[in-house]
């Protein structure tokens, strides 16, 4: 895969977008209260209502940009499509390089607190998924999983890493593993917040109570909570036209996986519907990525990774170094004994106490320690 035209890159969204999107907001066209006193059927219309007008009245994305820009940003045509990616040398001469890689409804945004203290390790290539930010939109269906993999791998190459570490969450975390799976002879290991894989058949009749609590959670995803995925997976592009043209659409359409996949409250095993997102992520975190997605219009481009991916990823063998932390909240957890079906060198397992899906994002502190004893345990 050829890497070309690497340049720097600085994020400049036109004021016209933002007042473009105050004039949206006001001018919202509401549906009527929900007829449960929870989460069951959604984002509550009181704080939809009460989110969308903090970011009409107070939210500034400048701040965030700011943040972004403070780091050196890059775009690179990777197979001919630009990825923005943020590339970040270490002082340290004993670094080692590290390619970082999100998922959705996340962005570049979930790593920005712990850029500082990972840098002080690891030389980091933090790149936004192709239809994500400020990464260009496939025009073609091929940007699936294990493209976007071959593509990390390019880019870290032609970046000078001919042996480098991966990581990741969510769709990153599926990258990731197919990284390591795929191409073994430039990364020398993996870390994964998300384990990718399936339970053991074997096991269902002799299941230890952490795997019960994880089936549960699981079940309570798939009966409640995976909607989005389904419909991202199959029509990806007529969702995006309601997200596209609404961002209060938009905000709720993240804003509920912001609670629901968060350490927000929720009852042991995770099937309950309470607790709060502000529990686990601010409102000017939320709306970040929110405003990212709204500005960059990249609800069907984001979306359409599904469409493109669960047909055609597999579960193949990973043989590098593997390290697993297991976070509470996680949508997918799995016990070790059903990872080592698909991981077969794992050296590092760990289960974390508090923090979700969004690990870096959520609990940046838990993540770094995390990343660093995961591959304190590997060598280039």
């Amino acid at each position: 895969m050829r890497v070309q035209n690497v340049r720097p890159f600085r994020i400049d969204v036109p004021q016209a977008a933002l007042d473009d999107l105050k004039a949206r907001l006001a001018t919202t066209r509401w549906p009527e209260k929900e007829t449960v006193d929870d989460w069951d059927q959604g984002v509550p219309l009181a704080y939809a209502q009460e989110l969308a007008a903090y970011w009409r009245d107070e939210y500034d994305w400048r701040t965030v940009e700011a943040r972004l820009n403070a780091w050196p940003n890059y775009l690179a045509e990777v197979d001919g499509l630009d990825i923005h990616f943020l590339h970040i040398r270490s002082d340290n001469p004993a670094a080692r390089p590290l390619v970082l890689t999100h998922g959705w409804p996340g962005s570049v945004l979930e790593f920005l607190d712990v850029i500082e203290p990972l840098s002080a390790d690891y030389h980091l290539v933090i790149p936004s998924l192709p239809g994500y930010g400020f990464s260009g939109k496939p025009t073609a269906a091929k940007w699936g999983v294990e493209q976007i993999a071959a593509g990390w791998d390019a880019l870290m190459r032609s970046l000078g890493y001919d042996r480098y570490f991966a990581q990741g969450g969510d769709w990153g975390s599926a990258v990731t593993s197919a990284i390591g799976g795929n191409h073994a002879e430039h990364c020398a290991g993996i870390h994964v917040n998300m384990i990718v894989g399936q339970p053991d058949p074997a096991t269902m009749t002799d299941l230890t109570d952490d795997e019960k609590a994880y089936l549960a959670r699981f079940a309570w995803y798939r009966s409640k909570d995976n909607g989005y995925s389904t419909e991202q997976a199959t029509r990806p592009q007529t969702i995006g036209y309601a997200l596209t043209d609404s961002p209060v659409g938009q905000m709720c359409w993240i804003v509920e996986k912001c609670h629901g996949w968060t350490d927000c409250g929720h009852a042991p095993g995770g099937q309950s519907i309470g607790g709060h997102p502000e529990n686990a992520l601010s409102k000017d975190a939320m709306l970040d990525t929110v405003s990212l997605y709204w500005l960059t219009a990249s609800a069907a481009s984001s979306a359409r990774l599904y469409w493109h991916s669960f047909a055609t990823f597999g579960f193949g063998e990973i043989q590098v170094p593997t390290g697993c932390s297991l976070f509470p909240l996680e949508i997918m957890r799995l016990s070790r004994r059903w990872a080592a079906a698909r991981y077969k060198n794992i050296v590092y397992w760990n289960a974390l106490e508090r923090g979700g899906h969004f690990a870096a994002w959520e609990q940046p502190t838990i993540f770094v320690s995390e990343v660093r004893a995961a591959f304190g345990a590997m060598t280039l």
